[in-house]
């Protein structure tokens, strides 16, 4: 799910790969049960006329065209939606027959927060929104499964991507300035100046 892996730069490591969360696939899931229903029904109740197997072939062909609107394309775009977390990037690829990969280095994440309702903190998802500092700006990222968790991940990248010198490795930040403090995000997620 992703990048594959000689996709990663050396030395980056996968953090956590996800889909969204599974609840997008209710609402498809509940219209393949109501159209298979339904039109298993009109088919049985179609009276026996001349035209009858044009009417079943008519009822055949409109219920397959609403199973792809309603069930199928909603799965292949839950299914080409993916979000990868490494130590050096945030990847967000989506896309059935046209793949996007938008990759937002971990070094530029200004500030990440994380929004849920009633449902969503039940369910264990969330919407996460992210604002970095290169052109995207800020980007939301619906129905995120394990909330939290994934956003205590992206912290600790964010917070590794600042310390790189912390494995012991010169960082090039030597002489009187020395290196940063460890911790540099506030309580709410963004970037203490």
């Amino acid at each position: 799910m992703g990048l594959p892996d000689h996709h990663l730069t050396e030395g980056e490591q996968r953090i956590r790969s996800f889909r969204p969360h599974w609840r997008q696939l209710v609402v498809p899931f509940l219209a393949l049960v109501v159209i298979v229903v339904a039109s298993g029904a009109a088919m049985f109740y179609i009276p026996v006329f001349e035209y009858a197997g044009y009417a079943r072939i008519a009822v055949a062909v409109i219920s397959v065209g609403l199973l792809t609107v309603w069930s199928f394309v909603p799965y292949l775009k839950w299914k080409n939606t993916s979000y990868l977390i490494t130590s050096h990037r945030l990847s967000i690829g989506t896309g059935v027959l046209s793949k996007s990969h938008d990759d937002i280095p971990m070094a530029k994440v200004n500030t990440v927060s994380a929004e849920q309702t009633l449902v969503e903190r039940i369910l264990g998802s969330g919407t996460l929104h992210v604002e970095s500092a290169g052109e995207q700006g800020r980007i939301e990222l619906r129905d995120i499964p394990h909330l939290q968790a994934v956003r205590a991940e992206l912290f600790r990248a964010i917070d590794e991507a600042d310390d790189p010198g912390e494995d012991g490795e010169d960082d090039g930040a030597g002489g009187a300035g020395g290196p940063e403090p460890k911790g540099d995000l506030d309580g709410t997620g963004r970037r203490r100046r």
